[in-house]
């Protein structure tokens, strides 16, 4: 496979930034693969886009350059401190091909809006000359949406587009120009993007793939490998409460309510299926200014065995999101890219090993997620030309 784009909504921020230079390094050679999951003997097979083949662009409101970025990151020990200067000049070469991204768009949506994001893809596309391009969606998360359930089909979303009454979020609308553009989408944030139900009938008809929702790094990822082991030892959880300390941008943005309810609802989806019934115990979402880019988890799980003893167990987990979180947006750039190039369209229920509340399956046990990514990358299929 030859050179594919890599597209990146909030292409400044933390987890992009990371995700860039990281790329950039692996390329170079000062850095290893750990925390690729594509770079696992498993896929070998698969023929994925190498690192080093993928190309970066994207769109942002911020005026913090990438180079800043990555400055400010390796000071709070996020980044080796040695990275930014030695790959400078490779942040600046993506830094020119960034576009300014959109801004409030509560006040509607317009067809411009839509042409300009699109014609930005494309632009990018001709310009590198790339096989194809995947679009990531890192932005910041959004309120639960509303009324969006009205635009049903596509025809009803470009009527509301000329007159300037669609009330979409920002993700549906960067997720419609991904779709136009022919460019594979992956929602890695709860927000809203190509779930739309005009949105996922197009992907449908366009033969583009998608797949989200929301990456799965931290407590999430361990309450996946946890709790099926509860079911499968028939043990009874009878609660299970979890508090979640962040700092840094997502954090804050995480401080208002309206835009936690949809990551709130993303973190508790799972554990009901996995567990074959909800649990008691709260689920929380704090900001702590103090802890900067680092993130801690503290779990509390009750649970009732054999003649009704009461045991429990706690866990605590501690890390850099945009450490976790960036190899993860590599592996599924280059794994949409794989499923384009297949001829898949639509939801990719086989990546839902990457993500809190996946599309098309039902499936949250971290190990089934697991054997059904892996099985998907091995099996031969057809080419799609």
């Amino acid at each position: 496979m030859t050179r594919v784009g890599v597209w990146l909504i909030g292409a400044r921020g933390s987890v992009a930034t990371t995700a860039v230079l990281g790329a950039l390094a692996v390329r170079s050679g000062a850095a290893g693969r750990t925390g690729c999951v594509t770079e696992r003997p498993e896929f070998a097979g698969a023929r994925l886009p190498g690192i080093g083949d993928l190309v970066f662009g994207g769109h942002d409101v911020s005026e913090t350059g990438l180079r800043e970025s990555a400055e400010r990151l390796a000071g709070a020990g996020v980044l080796p401190a040695h990275l930014p200067p030695a790959l400078a000049d490779g942040l600046d070469r993506t830094e020119r091909g960034l576009r300014r991204g959109l801004d409030d768009v509560s006040g509607g949506v317009r067809r411009g809006d839509v042409d300009r994001l699109e014609a930005d893809l494309r632009e990018f596309s001709e310009r590198e000359a790339l096989e194809r391009v995947v679009v990531v969606d890192l932005s910041s998360t959004e309120p639960r949406p509303g009324a969006y359930a009205e635009h049903t089909d596509a025809d009803a979303l470009e009527a509301a587009l000329d007159t300037g009454t669609a009330r979409i979020p920002a993700s549906s609308a960067y997720a419609y120009a991904a779709l136009r553009a022919g460019c594979a989408f992956v929602e890695f944030t709860p927000n809203t993007g190509p779930r739309l139900p005009a949105l996922a009938r197009l992907a449908d008809r366009s033969g583009v793939p998608w797949a989200g929702s929301d990456g799965k790094t931290g407590e999430t990822l361990v309450k996946s490998a946890l709790a099926p082991m509860f079911a499968a030892r028939a043990l009874h959880v009878r609660s299970w409460s979890s508090v979640n300390l962040l700092g840094g941008g997502d954090g804050a943005t995480l401080a208002d309510p309206a835009n936690a309810e949809s990551k709130l609802a993303s973190k508790a989806r799972g554990l009901e299926h996995m567990l074959g019934h909800g649990p008691d115990g709260p689920l929380h979402i704090d900001y702590v200014p103090d802890l900067g880019d680092a993130k801690v988890a503290w779990d509390h799980v009750s649970f009732e065995g054999f003649l009704g003893a009461r045991m429990s167990l706690q866990f605590t987990w501690s890390g850099y999101d945009s450490a976790l979180a960036a190899p993860l947006v590599l592996d599924l750039a280059r794994l949409a890219a794989h499923a384009h190039r297949q001829g898949r369209s639509g939801p990719l229920p086989e990546l839902a090993f990457f993500f809190k509340d996946p599309v098309g399956t039902r499936e949250h046990g971290l190990a089934e997620q697991w054997r059904a990514l892996t099985s998907w990358c091995a099996a031969p299929a057809e080419e799609a030309e």
